[in-house]
């Protein structure tokens, strides 16, 4: 059924729940697991970090903005990777063979250039959930994914929570 899995993973609440699914089905179809994060600019759990502009047009990106903004992706990386030791490790112990990889890029182009390159039968991500014009400016990777993919997508949702008023 399946023999190669790719998680796309990222820093949001969902992760969890998105890594325990793709844990689950490689138990069952006995897949290999490879857990990826893409490290970008519109990861929206790093709303300070920005895409670079260029600094001869914003004269006020000078040294200083530079090196808070190479500080801050440092910092990412490093949590980035922690995570994916983490998962990797989880799962291996579940005695799935897993490996993991971190990359810089657009997360939908590289979720889909890694499943090519990986022969990967699944791709399993989360979806943010964006909406409106946020997902007009910023687009949906997962949409994205969809449309791309060189294989089947499993698209995890966060369940919808109702407030009460009281």
């Amino acid at each position: 059924m399946f023999n190669k899995i790719l998680v796309a993973l990222d820093r949001s609440d969902m992760n969890q729940q998105v890594f325990e699914q793709a844990l689950s089905l490689a138990k069952l179809t006995s897949a290999n697991l490879m857990l990826l994060h893409v490290l970008s600019p519109e990861e929206d759990t790093i709303p300070d970090v920005m895409i670079l502009p260029n600094t001869d047009y914003y004269p006020g990106w000078g040294d200083e903005s530079m090196k808070l903004y190479l500080k801050k992706m440092e910092i990412h990386k490093n949590e980035g990777l922690q995570m994916l030791q983490k998962l990797c490790a989880q799962a291996n112990n579940a005695n799935i063979n897993t490996e993991f990889m971190q990359k810089v890029g657009n997360p939908g182009s590289v979720i889909c250039n890694l499943a090519k390159e990986w022969n990967t039968d699944l791709i399993i991500m989360g979806r943010r959930g964006l909406s409106g014009i946020t997902e007009l400016l910023i687009g949906s990777v997962s949409n994205y994914v969809l449309h791309h993919a060189p294989c089947s997508v499993h698209i995890i949702h966060l369940p919808i929570t109702v407030k009460s008023d009281h």
